[in-house]
């Protein structure tokens, strides 16, 4: 049983996101312009687009819109990442999925911490993407043995975020005073450094090994990334950056256009040049570039049946392109994509009657308003008008999205290929515990609106 005057997780979490948000606004300028140009967009979508406003409007996704966001952070080790999912236990939430993206040239294994249930995703849809350095593809030896003996000499957890975790996890949660604290505490995790932990000619060695190893290694801190707000039309925002004086990635990740969004869609700005001083150095006469800004479209969470779709159609895309999407070639690889993905079904009915996608079931005024429905089948229920569905939204993300954008901010020198498979049970034997599947979650929200719709009826 929750304390009475403990602060809810899901709150937690809101105001971590809210101060996330605030702090990154601060330290990379262009992250405030995206965030205005997100902003007027999904307006402009909301008032020209009446079939989307009332979708969001229905399911309440419309009061999330706003301060929705995902952010990443890498870190190096199995005890960073054990704690890490102790701290993020704090706010509600748990690590939901498991990424390889090794295959894509990205040394790294990742899960997404975020709520499970559609109630706490409703008060904060927060999630951020870790990823944990894969030390053992250093080919290098010695250089592993370095890497390795910089990130064991330092902590990335103040000392008070620490303990106000033990306090949560011992008492059940935190207080008012505690949770601002606590909130305070763990943003230091995810700041910036101007000050590297390593000499400049160390730097270079690891970053020869691959840009991301740097970027993990040689910092006091993990830092975020990049933080992602959600738009409602993507293209838009694609289109509309270079006028705002941002350069965005030539490709957008994820599938094609659509009527009806499926999955998640994302595009990017290429990573800012920022000045760091090394231990060899006097003031910041080195540079770094990790931290870029990112968009996000997300649609219909697809089932089993419709990834296996999904993932069919963009092989097919990918292999017919013979290259990494990029620039040169983005115009060919759109047409592509659109031309593969005219196989799968771009209405939501289309898309339900072939179970490719989950949806949340709902009473109409028209079901409320009936007695004795409860004997009827779902599907007639829905074709009289008792019941309207709406598609549930992809919470999660996409390892090959996830790794087209760690490559287009990472150059293309970054495109190694790792002759190793996924170890899933390595990333959880660090993480201290399972993933959970996010196919799961998504059939138990179905399951749990239709309980609740058949309940309603049989009042």
């Amino acid at each position: 049983m929750t304390h009475p005057n403990f602060v809810s997780p899901d709150l937690i979490r809101q105001r971590f996101s809210k101060a996330m948000s605030d702090m990154y606004r601060e330290e990379v300028p262009l992250y405030g312009a995206l965030m205005e140009l997100v902003e007027k967009t999904n307006r402009h979508v909301l008032d020209s687009d009446a079939q989307v406003a009332n979708q969001l409007n229905s399911t309440g996704e419309i009061e999330r819109l706003d301060m929705e966001r995902h952010g990443a952070i890498r870190v190096g080790t199995a005890a960073e990442l054990a704690t890490l999912a102790r701290l993020f236990a704090v706010m509600g939430m748990q690590p939901v999925g498991y990424y390889d993206l090794t295959p894509a040239g990205v040394p790294v294994h990742s899960t997404a911490f975020r709520a499970v249930h559609e109630a706490s995703l409703q008060v904060s849809p927060f999630r951020v993407f870790t990823s944990l350095l894969r030390l053992e593809l250093i080919e290098d030896l010695e250089l592993r043995s370095f890497a390795q003996s910089v990130l064991d000499k330092r902590s990335i957890f103040t000392p008070t975020a620490l303990t106000l975790i033990e306090r949560a996890e011992h008492q059940g949660g935190l207080t008012e005073e505690e949770a601002q604290e606590f909130v305070k505490q763990a943003l230091e995790t995810f700041r910036w450094h101007h000050s590297a932990t390593v000499t400049a000619e160390q730097y270079q060695k690891l970053s020869a090994q691959h840009r991301l190893i740097a970027d993990v290694v040689a910092f006091k801190g993990p830092h975020i990334n990049h933080l992602t707000p959600r738009t409602l039309d993507i293209d838009i925002v694609q289109a509309q950056m270079p006028v705002h004086g941002i350069t965005p990635k030539a490709v957008i990740e994820g599938p094609p256009r659509r009527q009806c969004p499926i999955l998640l869609r994302q595009t990017s700005f290429k990573a800012l040049d920022e000045p760091v001083a090394f231990t060899d150095q006097a003031g910041n006469q080195g540079s770094h570039s990790a931290r870029f800004g990112e968009i996000e479209q997300r649609g219909a969470a697809l089932t089993p049946k419709g990834r296996a779709l999904y993932d069919r159609l963009l092989n097919a895309a990918r292999d017919e392109l013979k290259d990494f999407p990029n620039e040169a070639n983005a115009t060919r690889y759109n047409a592509l994509m659109t031309q593969h993905f005219s196989e799968f079904p771009d209405t939501y009915d289309g898309m339900r009657q072939q179970e490719l996608a989950y949806f949340r079931y709902f009473l109409t005024e028209k079901g409320l308003a009936a007695a004795e429905l409860q004997t009827l089948p779902l599907e007639e229920l829905v074709s009289a008008g008792y019941l309207r569905v709406e598609p549930l939204v992809y919470e999660d993300f996409l390892p090959v999205s996830a790794a087209g954008i760690f490559q287009s901010n990472l150059g293309d020198a970054a495109q190694t290929h790792y002759g190793v498979h996924s170890n899933q049970q390595a990333f959880e034997t660090a993480l201290g515990r399972q993933t959970i599947d996010e196919l799961g979650l998504y059939a138990e929200t179905q399951r749990r609106s239709i309980e609740q719709c058949f309940a309603a009826l049989n009042r």
